[in-house]
């Protein structure tokens, strides 16, 4: 990369950070020409009876809202053919999107839908979407995904058994609240593999071929944050500050990935959410040490970067070695964070890894990203590697 290197932005989302700002939804929503929203919330929020940090400011600023909490881990079209049918029969002029990744893709996917007609999977692609959405807020309650700041909304096609995305600008939501007091009930098993997912997204984004400057602002301190705080907001959720900077360090990843794009672990992980139904950053989590060690040689100087961001020393050693190091920190981080080894732990079936690589491959954006050109065989052996740990 040089800088040179030409790079367009797009960065539309009015960004609302800081514990306590729960409170502040309505008026957010008011500032975004929404009267009556839709309330797209992760049912595990409902369950652990948390939902009502957000219903609560708006029954009390009297906004009528309609919710919808049918959001599967990994949803698919149908829940967004739903969610739109239900805002329609109830008037609903806006769409805020409460939880992880799930509910959030699944908020905007409706509110383009109101607009634009048709089903969800009509809009499977890159710039299918001619029309803006309805007014969308996001309001994540993990440090995870970064949805709130991209133009992506990813569903299992139910009639193919695949996963993939609706990508385009008018995906990107008007405003994302963050307040960091939501994430401190997480419990550490989600805490761990969000997070993972996050520096997946921060790691994917600085490797890319697609990387430049700003990006590369975005990633690195999106890196720094998760690494040196991860460890600390599994172990104990309740601390502010490590949940503030997970967040933020959350926030920053989804701006890097929306600018840069990811690469193969996210390629490689579709098939084992479209076929096994396995939770997507537990999927990215598990390979991202084995698919890191594949890329190493398509850019060594990056590699070897990252080792020193994980707070390593590697003075007066080779490119190589120092970019080694950065896969023994994964490895080690998912250790940590008693995240699967292998894929076997998962039950994926070892005869499937065929098929799981030739779905990787059409995978295309992720792939033409990624530092190092894979074939169907080169991704077999990767999850060859990830199987036996």
């Amino acid at each position: 990369m040089t800088l040179a290197q030409p790079f367009t932005i797009t960065q539309p989302t009015q960004l609302h950070f800081g514990a306590g700002l729960i409170k502040s939804l309505p008026q957010i929503i008011q500032q975004a020409g929404g009267t009556k929203p839709l309330l797209v919330l992760d049912p595990g929020l409902i369950n652990a009876g948390l939902d009502t940090n957000v219903r609560s400011p708006l029954d009390d600023a009297d906004i009528n809202y309609t919710v919808y909490d049918r959001i599967d881990p990994e949803p698919g079209l149908r829940l967004a053919d739903a969610g739109t049918e239900l805002a329609k029969e109830n008037g609903c002029d806006c769409v805020v999107g409460v939880g992880g990744g799930s509910a959030m893709d699944v908020a905007k996917a409706i509110s383009i839908l109101l607009t634009n007609g048709g089903q969800a999977v009509d809009y499977l692609g890159l710039d299918k979407i001619s029309k803006p959405g309805v007014p969308k807020i996001m309001v994540p309650t993990s440090a995870g995904t970064g949805a709130e700041v991209t133009f992506t909304a990813v569903f299992i096609n139910e009639e193919t058994g695949s996963k993939g995305g609706m990508n385009g600008d008018p995906l990107y939501p008007d405003a994302a609240l963050l307040d960091p007091e939501l994430t401190l009930s997480l419990p550490p098993h989600v805490t761990a593999t969000t997070g993972i997912d996050a520096l997946t997204h921060a790691l994917e984004a600085y490797t890319s071929i697609q990387a430049h400057p700003l990006s590369e602002m975005y990633s690195i301190k999106a890196i720094e944050l998760i690494t040196e705080n991860i460890r600390t907001a599994y172990a104990d959720g309740r601390n502010i500050e490590a949940r503030s900077n997970m967040l933020l360090g959350s926030l920053l990843g989804g701006k890097a990935l929306a600018i840069a794009g990811v690469g193969l672990v996210h390629a490689m992980a579709y098939p084992l959410g479209g076929m096994f139904g396995i939770p997507h950053g537990l999927a990215n989590a598990v390979l991202l040490p084995y698919v890191t060690g594949y890329n190493l040689i398509g850019n060594l100087p990056k590699h070897a970067i990252l080792a020193e961001i994980f707070g390593q020393d590697v003075s007066g050693l080779s490119l190589r070695d120092a970019a080694e190091i950065t896969v023994d920190e994964l490895h080690l981080l998912n250790e940590d964070l008693s995240i699967p080894q292998s894929l076997r732990e998962l039950k994926v079936p070892m005869e499937k890894l065929p098929e799981m690589a030739e779905i990787a491959l059409t995978v295309a954006r992720p792939v033409e990203n990624n530092p190092r050109q894979p074939n169907k065989d080169d991704i077999i052996a990767i999850y060859q590697e990830a199987m036996e740990g």
